[in-house]
Order: structure tokens, then sequence, then C-alpha cells
């Protein structure tokens, strides 16, 4: 049975349905490239909240947990202001899909992407930049994964609710696709969707927002129906694995929080999803995100 920890920060990592917490990164071994180990991957999904705010975090969070794809959301700037040189003196390829001030996404690579498609079908009219997918080869298939900032959708009364669900049916067409093709595909980002009560410290203070509305959550369940797995919850049962906490009312300090990051897996990326973690000890840092990276470790030699 998992043990609850009452101090913060800390780190909760999962390995196949075994729960643990570490106070903080350093009480974790360093992992070593997953290039020398052949057919690991570690991927990797952090909404920034401002990417040139944040370089420095991102850096230092790159070079502690060593993902090999890592997806970006909110970067707030457009392509040219990209801090691309510091990432790229760390071994990343950048491809980013950016937007003045708003949103914006990007994919972080190890490998070179042989694919990189910014946009997400289904609406001409969307100019919003929140969907970037890339397709990196390995000597035992294509891995694809999808980076993507949806829709807030708050307040549920403006236009700005419909506007999130569609955007989610438009990534239900979009999964429905990539299913077909039957290799591993990861969606990662940040959903704004709270998915069951057990993911927000307290539920009943979130049921008219659009992150935890029924039909938001009926939404994210019928993208699951796919045959997507949720990549924590494929893990972990457990209440309280949060990756977002607001700014406002000491919520970090109070642990106040909600879980609005995933990584959704294809049946391919699910049979090889061996750890999933969430680096919560960053929410600590000097002026931080109001999100947490979350990654999953695959073994892609695994049948």
């Amino acid at each position: 049975m998992a043990r609850r920890l009452t101090r913060l920060p800390r780190q909760i990592c999962v390995r196949r349905g075994l729960l643990y917490h570490s106070a903080a990164r350093h009480d974790l071994p360093r992992r070593k490239s997953s290039r020398a180990t052949d057919g690991a991957m570690r991927i990797a999904t952090w909404n920034v909240n401002s990417v040139r705010q944040r370089l420095d975090h991102l850096v230092s969070w790159l070079q502690d947990c060593q993902p090999d794809v890592v997806c970006l959301q909110e970067i707030k700037c457009v392509d040219e202001a990209f801090p691309r040189e510091p990432i790229e003196a760390l071994g990343y390829n950048v491809v980013t899909h950016g937007q003045k001030t708003f949103n914006g996404v990007a994919l972080l690579s190890k490998y070179p992407l042989e694919e990189a498609n910014p946009g997400l079908a289904g609406d001409e009219s969307d100019v919003h930049a929140r969907f970037l997918e890339g397709v990196v080869s390995l000597k035992h298939g294509v891995v694809r994964v999808a980076c993507l900032y949806l829709p807030n959708g708050n307040p549920v009364g403006s236009e700005k609710y419909p506007y999130k669900l569609s955007w989610m049916a438009r990534l239900r067409d979009y999964a429905q696709q990539r299913l077909k093709t039957e290799e591993p595909l990861i969606l990662a980002g940040d959903f704004n969707v709270i998915p069951q009560a057990e993911d927000v410290h307290n539920p009943a203070a979130w049921t008219e927002d659009a992150l935890f509305r029924p039909e938001t959550r009926e939404s994210f369940q019928t993208l699951l129906g796919l045959g997507l797995t949720d990549a924590l919850r494929a893990t972990t049962d457990a209440p309280g694995q949060y990756t977002f906490w607001d700014y406002q009312a000491g919520a970090w300090q109070k642990n106040w929080g909600i879980r609005i990051d995933h990584l959704l897996l294809s049946p391919q990326a699910a049979d090889r999803l061996r750890h999933v973690g969430i680096d919560s000890y960053v929410r600590n840092w000097e002026k931080p995100s109001d999100h947490v990276p979350v990654w999953a470790d695959f073994d892609l030699e695994a049948a």
C-alpha cells in the first residue's frame, strides 16, 4: 500500500503499480541517457508557462531527468524567439509551433525527428498554436509523439467552452486515425482535464469549472475508449497525484493540487510502459511554472 507523505516538495515515481515518494530530485539516482540502454526511452511533458522566463528551470530539469523526448506547452513565444541554443547544447533537436504571447508548443528530441506536423486537423480557422506531432525512427520502428495544449474552456458560459469540446472532438478524430497504424503513439501534454475525483484536492470546488465539468470528463473518457491508456493510472490508483498547483491561496504549500497533465498511450506504447514519474520538486523552485513535469519510461524492445 502506498504511504502518504505530508511534507513538500516531493517527487512521485510509479513503477508498475508500486508507488514511492522522494523529497527532492537528489533522492533518486541520476538517470543515464537511454541511448546507453538499448531500447529504452523516456518521454516527458511539461507546461513551462513561458519558456523564456523558465529557461534556467528547463535546462536544470533536462540535465537532471535526462528525457529523450520532451513535449513543452505554453512556450508563449514565436518560433524565432524560442531559446534554442542552450537546449541544443544539451543534445536536443528542437521543433516549435509558436505563437506570440499565448499558447505555443515545442518538441525536444535527442533523436532526429523524421516528421514534424504542426496543427490539429478539423478546423482551418483555428490559428492557435496548440498541437505538434513528431515522429522518431528507431531500429525497432517508429514512435509517434503528439504534444498538445488543450483549451482551458473557462468561463463555461462563453464561446471558450464549446471551442474546448470541439477541440477534444478533433483530437478524438486524430487519435482514431493514428491508432489504425498500430504503432507506438503517445499523446502528451496539458489536457486541461481533471479525469476523476481522485485527481483533485477538493472536487466540490471544481464542479462548475470547465476542467471538471461532466461534458469534459465524458469527452476524455471517450478518448480513452478508443483504446488509449492513461499512463499514470495504468500504474497506480492512488489519489493525490497532482501536476498543477495554482499560484493563488498558497495552493502549493497546502497541496491543493489537480492532475491535468497526462500521457495517453496506444496499446503498442502501453505494452512497453515501465515507469511513470511526476517531478513535483520543481514546483518549489523560485518563480516556478504552476505545472510540473510528468514522464514515462518505455522499453521499446518489449513485445
